[in-house]
């Protein structure tokens, strides 16, 4: 079985990065699980970058759902992530539903429907993100109710929505569209434009209430950070890179179709340090 959790630590290393570096803050006895976690979430989330159509999409979303419902999958267990991933639940009795709940959001990225609502949008951000935030609270208080649901709620739509603002040039450029439909039609933003590069003062001016939102949570989390316990904190200090997220999009200059937020690998590391060093997940800015 270490031989799986070796596989999803460097799968988690290759592919998100930041939060493999939280996980490090971790209780080392809790730290697999946690990495377990993110190694499910890296598989589902980029389902859509390794197939052309959704059905085939589809299919490796159903593949998961099947597993954690217990269908029989023969050489299911082989897979490294979905072994580790099954002893993570079983160790810590993490409720599957919420597991099968993120890969029933992500069946959304296959397609190219429209965001309806600000409202769908951070329903989305929670079934995700604040999902898997809460669930690696449960696996570092191992197994017990972490009390951290509400804040989980907050952080992860917080981060969620950053995300999805740093990822607009990549979603634009194969007509995907994040951004929520009331968002857009409240701004005059012509969705053909954003797909076609063409950054446009509505676009601005919708993406500047978009980080209002961003903050409004990231308030929220703030207000409540003095009661996640420390052993909890390395699943929420993801956040900390928010704020600085935020002020690069906020920076002179910035095109939010053409020039990407992006931090510096060493930027990313002292931000996470510092936050885990004050156990103030969200107050790094």
């Amino acid at each position: 079985m270490s031989s799986n959790f070796d596989h999803v630590r460097d799968l988690v290393y290759a592919q998100d990065r930041d939060r493999y570096l939280a996980a490090l803050f971790a209780a080392e006895t809790t730290r697999p699980g946690l990495l377990a976690l993110y190694a499910f979430n890296a598989e589902i989330s980029r389902v859509r970058d390794l197939v052309r159509d959704p059905l085939p999409g589809e299919v490796r979303l159903q593949w998961w759902r099947d597993f954690l419902q217990g269908t029989e999958h023969g050489v299911a267990n082989a897979n490294p992530v979905a072994a580790a991933l099954a002893d993570t639940v079983d160790r810590y009795q993490l409720p599957k539903a919420a597991l099968v709940s993120m890969i029933d959001a992500r069946v959304f990225d296959l397609y190219d429907d429209p965001m309806p609502s600000l409202n769908d949008l951070e329903g989305y951000c929670g079934e995700t993100v604040s999902a898997l935030i809460q669930l690696g609270a449960i696996v570092l208080n191992e197994g017990a109710d972490p009390g951290t649901a509400e804040v989980a709620g907050h952080a992860g739509v917080a981060y969620g929505l950053c995300g999805l603002m740093r990822a607009l040039p990549w979603h634009a450029a194969r007509g995907q569209m994040f951004l929520p439909a009331d968002l857009l039609v409240r701004h005059n933003v012509e969705t053909q434009s954003v797909f076609k590069g063409e950054t446009t003062p509505e676009l601005v001016a919708a993406l500047k209430e978009l980080r209002s939102h961003v903050r409004h949570h990231l308030g929220r989390v703030r207000a409540s950070v003095s009661d996640i316990p420390a052993k909890m904190a390395p699943a929420f200090l993801p956040l900390a890179l928010v704020e600085p997220f935020l002020k690069k999009m906020e920076g002179l200059g910035h095109d939010p179709l053409k020039t990407p937020a992006e931090l510096s690998q060493l930027r990313r590391q002292w931000a996470l340090w510092r936050a885990a060093r004050k156990s103030g997940v969200a107050l790094a800015g």
